[in-house]
């Protein structure tokens, strides 16, 4: 198994039980595609480097886990059509 993170940009203009509801969807994408997540870093709403449909701050969210080589493709796959995801980026960690 391969380690890896997962940046997940969730929108502002969302209600906290809505921006939770996207970050636990993310979890269990993750998980019903063999993965383990390890940990979930919430970094809070944060300004965004240049304005993505019309907003200027988002919710980051970094969630590190373990799974084969085929999850992380999946896993963007369905990211991408999520409403309240603007933007995501998944990486594989180095072994160290």
């Amino acid at each position: 198994m391969n380690k890896y993170e997962l940046a997940l940009v969730v929108s502002a203009k969302v209600e906290d039980d809505v921006k939770n509801a996207t970050v636990e969807a993310a979890k269990d994408l993750i998980a019903k595609f063999g993965g383990v997540v390890t940990n979930v870093d919430d970094k809070g709403k944060q300004r965004l480097a240049y304005e993505i449909q019309k907003m200027n701050e988002a919710y980051y969210y970094f969630i590190q886990f373990d799974a084969e080589a085929t999850v992380p493709t999946e896993i963007e796959q369905r990211l991408r059509i999520m409403d309240n995801v603007i933007r995501f980026l998944c990486i594989r960690l180095d072994a160290e």
